[in-house]
């Protein structure tokens, strides 16, 4: 697999490294600062190149059109968005990662064809709310598709559900339970599956009406 990496700061820096100690794929750093490039060149030798990533030219000559995946990681959202989308249009680069920096533009690099994103804003959210005992629902993934998300959480005592069965409850539009895991058991449910205080339960639903399933299945 070649991997293509546009961004030489800390997440890129360390990446590259990562790839190429491992040997398993071919890894090409692309950084634009001369001084950087001349560092990691001393340490990871001729798979690091200067060059501005978001310009095709650059792009061409690192071999995009053969990439199988471009992961844009500098410290601004509109190059990495730029990035992304033109190793997707111009050189129909099957897989495109974007780092983003303000949580906010998220929906936006998804909406625009990115394939997958990372903020870390969002991922210390997300832990931080694993951590909180009494939030019950925990969002564990946003789709790239239609704004969906999974969520993950568990039914507690004095839900207002416990003890009805899915087809009794009335969720709102775009929810669908997944599974719910019971003790040792999974269950894949139907309408006449009940659920039971204890229960945790993994749904895919609009983002949109992440609250409104936290609310209803456990009166937060």
């Amino acid at each position: 697999m070649y991997i293509l990496i546009v961004g030489g700061g800390k997440v890129g820096y360390y990446l590259t490294k990562t790839l190429v100690t491992e040997g398993s794929h071919e890894v090409l750093l692309i950084e634009q600062n001369p001084r950087k490039v001349e560092v990691y060149a001393e340490r990871f030798g001729s798979v690091v190149v200067q060059g501005k990533g978001d310009e095709v030219a650059t792009l061409a000559a690192a071999g995009a059109a053969r990439a199988d995946v471009v992961i844009a990681v500098t410290g601004d959202d509109e190059d990495n968005l730029v990035i992304c989308q033109v190793a997707k249009r111009r050189f129909n680069v099957a897989r495109t990662i974007a780092r983003i920096n303000n949580p906010k533009n998220e929906d936006l690099f998804r909406r625009l064809g990115i394939d997958s994103t990372i903020s870390a804003t969002n991922v210390l959210l997300n832990l931080i709310e694993q951590l909180i005992p009494q939030r019950h629902f925990v969002h564990l993934m946003t789709l790239r598709h239609a704004d969906l998300a999974i969520v993950e959480g568990d039914i507690p005592a004095g839900s207002p559900v416990a003890g009805q069965t899915l087809a009794e409850i009335p969720f709102p539009a775009g929810v669908v339970i997944a599974a719910i895991h019971r003790g040792a058991e999974l269950i894949l449910p139907t309408g006449s599956t009940e659920l039971l205080e204890g229960d945790e339960v993994i749904a895919v639903t609009k983002r949109d009406q992440e609250s409104a399933l936290r609310e209803l299945l456990t009166a937060d």
